[in-house]
């Protein structure tokens, strides 16, 4: 009966500690001027995303047309063309989508799964707990690229197979997390009542145990689309990743890199793009760990 007014015990309360809790954080964010400047650039790249039809017909990244090859910066190519007369703002536009949907795609599952992982280790324990350890372990000894351009050569180079390797990449890391925090709370009383009280095992790591482990996912994931793109992006420039003419920011380095030194702006703006995603989720990656930090309140 105890171990239900435990668990049963005023939720309207637990629901505002929770929104007193999100609205602290918020406040200490926003402090942090540097994370809003990431926030406000990474929202601008969003909006580019959403809105890269209207912004610049998609027809525009692919047409070719060889008496404008090689242009510089003008009204009516605001990036320059590239080395087959295609407009640079327009591939740099539509080239967000592919490099945003392996950033994100590739954390998104990699938690999805890695969460799963590091849920069931953690709680359960024992043999499945060192088997899981040891093969997330194994994966962690290779190197990152290493290990994603052995994935898509043997898989085959397309935007699929690089999400796959990217994805595959992404998972230990979240299985050691979500890991840690499960090992941190498994044996606290609220479980235990949960226990009592005839919850399933998953109910318990669904509602009891993953909510400890959302603050330091969040921080990592942050940061980790930004490296995902960089490392898509490193991988197309060797010309292992996403094959032209699709408008992929590091196919597009790919392409320029024999005009680099002549015509600099061909590679300067897919890397400034590059750059400045990987920067604002770095910026607010650093802002949420800081406003997550209990040791950060005034």
């Amino acid at each position: 009966m105890k171990s239900k007014e435990i668990l049963g015990q005023a939720p309207d309360k637990v629901r505002i500690k929770k929104k007193s809790q999100a609205k602290d954080i918020w406040i200490r964010f926003k402090k942090n001027k540097t994370a809003i400047l990431g926030l406000i650039i990474f929202i601008i790249i969003i909006l580019v995303v959403i809105f890269a039809d209207i912004i610049v017909p998609s027809e525009a990244a692919l047409k070719q047309n060889i008496s404008e090859r090689l242009q510089g910066v003008s009204k009516e190519h605001w990036f320059g063309t590239d080395n087959f007369g295609r407009d640079i703002f327009a591939r740099i536009v539509h080239g967000s989508r592919y490099s945003l949907l392996i950033g994100i795609g590739a954390v998104a599952i990699g938690i999805t799964i890695g969460g799963i992982l590091g849920s069931v280790s953690g709680y359960f324990g024992g043999a499945i707990d060192t088997f899981i350890v040891k093969f997330m372990d194994m994966i962690m000894s290779i190197p990152l690229m290493l290990l994603v351009l052995s994935i898509v050569t043997a898989l085959g180079t397309n935007l699929v197979n690089v999400l796959v390797a990217m994805m595959i990449a992404n998972i230990p890391q979240y299985t050691r997390i979500v890991r840690s925090a499960v090992v941190s709370v498994v044996d606290m009383d609220y479980i235990e009542a949960a226990r009592a009280c005839g919850a399933s095992n998953f109910g318990i790591i669904l509602q009891h145990v993953i909510p400890n482990a959302i603050g330091p996912i969040i921080v990592q994931a942050t940061m980790a689309v930004g490296v995902m793109i960089i490392n898509a992006a490193g991988i197309s420039f060797l010309g292992m990743g996403i094959q032209p003419p699709t408008p992929e920011w590091g196919a597009m380095l790919n392409e320029g890199k024999s005009f680099m030194t002549t015509y600099p702006h061909i590679v300067f703006f897919p890397g400034l793009a590059i750059g400045l995603t990987a920067l604002s989720l770095n910026l607010m990656g650093d802002g949420l760990r800081d406003a997550l930090d209990p040791k950060m309140k005034d």
